[in-house]
This record gives structure tokens, C-alpha cells and sequence, in this order.
């Protein structure tokens, strides 16, 4: 008799393109060399495009969805895990082209996954997920090229969005002074309560700008892309740098080459899915060490797997501020 889990699964077939909760044989999940219980997963932005087909994300059916899992080791033909451990997972086309977190069980390359820290949960390391990972690692990137609270302030667009909301966080305990800019003024006061000094109108960074504007900051991370980061490259002060991770205003980078060899300034690129597991494992002890338990409580929220579908047109409609842990832990049926 085939044994099958509760699991999130998008299909693309005759009867059109559709996600539902249903169950899924566990010997079609179990394709890769680590074979891992799911305690918790995520619903980000990319997973709720996948759930509801707004987006190209799925490559292959059937899916599951979900580019995050943390859980623990049920079997593993890998040397480096063990039965038992706690591992987490982000990226790596998982959600996309692999079977992902968004089901009671998963399987994955060793490759893939990394050793949860010992001072987080399952439920944290999920409440953190690709966003505060992706932050981490764009504020890693400034930091080895130099930049120190002493070098000035920082500037963080799409302030609301996941990764930016967990920049400025990161940023002020880390004793940076943050800049941040939003669409969204009157959530002015939540953001300064999250560490930013100062909040700025998108509407200052979104149009058209020139080549070269007055030199405002050391640094900036960028989640806007588009005309945002041309103007924000324009404003960085000489020698600065700009970390570049998300494309919420467009793919473009209308810009010049000026600020680039007249005041000395350098563009990172941030992948947070190909990353070498070294990067990987870097980003996340240091989360573990910088991330309050309370912090991360005040902005998440958990649902059931159960409930993941219908969270995800929410999700998309701007309707859920903050991050939605999905409790995966839930009984496999025969």
C-alpha cells in the first residue's frame, strides 16, 4: 500500500493550472540523498506566485512548493548528516525544479542543506527564512569591502519588504545608523522602531534621476532595483557600496557609468539561491547571534499547512505585513 503525505501540490495539466492540500505518495518526495521531517517551512513571495500561477516560478509538475524547510534527518546516504540532526534548506531551485518544503516530508541533496545553529529552532530559523538570509548576506557583503558603522549611514529601500524590514533590524543591533525609504509613509513609525534614524519617500528614489546626485551614504541594500538602484548608486558617497538583491521595481539598471569611476563606488550582486555552502553557513551563525527571539515573534505569524493556498492570494495582495511560518508537522497517512 503506498504511503502518502499532507503536502501543498500544484499541478498544470488539461484541467487547467491549480494548488491544493492533498496527499502525495512519499516514494515520489523521496529523490535525493538526505531524506528530512519537515517542522517548518515558510510562504514567501516567490512560493505564493507559485501557489497561485501569477508568475513563471514552476518548472515541473506535479510540485511542491517552498524554497525554505527546517526539520530533522529521517535517512541519509550522506557522510556529513546523520539521522536526527536539525538541517535547514534555502534555494537551490528547491520549490521550483525540486520537490520543496511545503509538505510534512522532503528530500534533499546533501549539498543543499546546512546544520540548523544550535541556538535556533526549527520555528526561528523559518520566522528568519530567505529574507533575513538574503539581509545577512548583503550586510556581510558590505562589511568586506569595508564598511563600518563608522563610515556612514545606510541606506535600505523597500524598507516593508522582508528583506528590508530584517536589514534595518540587523543593521542597528549590528550599530549602523539606517536610512530607510518606503511606499508606504505611514508605516513611518514601525520601521523606526525597527532601528531606522530616518524614513525617507520612495517617490525621492523611484523616477528618472541624474548621473550623479549629492553624496548622502556609505552604503546602501537595494531589494527595488530599476531606477531605484541608479539613483540610490547616484547618492552613495566615494568609495562607498551598494548591495544589489531583489527587483521589485524592475530588472533594468538604468544608470551611467559616473558614479562608478568618478567617486570610486562599488555594485554587489546578492544570490541567496546558488550560494556556496561556506557563505551559507557564515550568514546563518551569525544570525543565530544576532536575532532576539522577541523580535522575531513580534513579526510572524504561523499557520498550518492546511492553510498555506489560501494565504498565498493574501500574500500577493499586500493584505499580510510580516512573515507566515507554515507548521509542517503533520501525521503521514497509509
Amino acid at each position: 500500500m503506498t504511503t502518502s503525505v499532507k503536502s501543498v501540490v500544484i499541478n498544470k495539466d488539461d484541467q487547467g493550472y491549480r494548488a491544493e492540500y492533498t496527499d502525495f505518495p512519499v516514494e515520489s518526495i523521496h529523490q535525493q540523498d538526505v531524506n528530512i521531517d519537515v517542522d517548518y517551512s515558510t510562504l514567501n513571495y516567490k512560493d505564493a506566485l507559485a501557489i497561485t500561477g501569477r508568475g513563471p516560478v514552476v518548472r515541473t509538475f506535479p510540485m511542491i512548493p517552498g524554497i525554505d524547510l527546517a526539520g530533522t534527518v529521517t535517512d541519509s546516504k550522506s557522510d556529513e548528516f546523520k539521522v536526527g540532526d536539525k538541517v535547514l534548506l534555502n534555494g537551490f531551485g528547491v520549490g521550483e525544479k525540486y520537490l520543496g518544503g511545503l509538505s510534512s516530508k522532503a528530500s534533499m541533496s546533501a549539498d543543499w542543506i546546512i546544520p540548523l545553529p544550535a541556538n535556533l529552532t526549527p520555528k526561528q530559523a523559518m520566522q528568519i527564512g530567505t529574507a533575513g538570509y538574503t539581509a545577512m548576506l548583503s550586510i556581510i557583503a558590505l562589511e568586506k569591502q569595508g564598511i563600518t558603522p563608522q563610515s556612514g549611514e545606510i541606506l535600505v529601500t523597500g524598507a516593508n519588504g522582508g528583506v528590508g524590514s530584517f536589514a534595518i533590524y540587523l543593521l542597528n543591533k549590528l550599530g549602523f545608523d539606517v536610512v530607510a525609504t518606503t511606499g508606504r509613509m505611514n508605516e513611518a513609525d514601525h520601521l523606526e522602531k525597527l532601528g531606522a534614524k530616518r524614513v525617507l519617500s520612495r517617490e525621492e528614489f523611484s523616477a528618472p534621476g541624474k548621473p550623479l546626485a549629492k553624496e548622502q551614504f556609505a552604503g546602501a541594500i537595494d531589494s527595488v532595483g530599476s531606477h531605484t538602484l541608479a539613483n540610490v548608486c547616484a547618492s552613495i558617497k566615494y568609495g562607498g557600496v551598494v548591495t544589489a538583491c531583489g527587483l521589485a521595481q524592475g530588472m533594468d539598471f538604468p544608470a551611467t557609468v559616473a558614479p562608478f569611476i568618478l567617486r570610486g563606488i562599488s555594485l554587489m550582486g546578492i544570490d541567496s539561491v546558488m550560494r556556496p555552502k561556506a557563505d551559507r553557513i557564515e550568514a546563518w551563525q551569525r544570525l543565530s547571534e544576532l536575532v532576539e527571539a522577541q523580535y522575531l515573534d513580534a513579526i510572524s505569524q504561523e499557520i498550518p499547512l492546511s492553510e498555506a493556498v489560501a494565504n498565498a492570494e493574501a500574500l500577493l495582495k499586500g493584505e499580510i505585513r510580516g512573515r507566515v511560518v507554515v507548521n509542517c508537522k503533520e501525521l503521514a497517512r497509509i
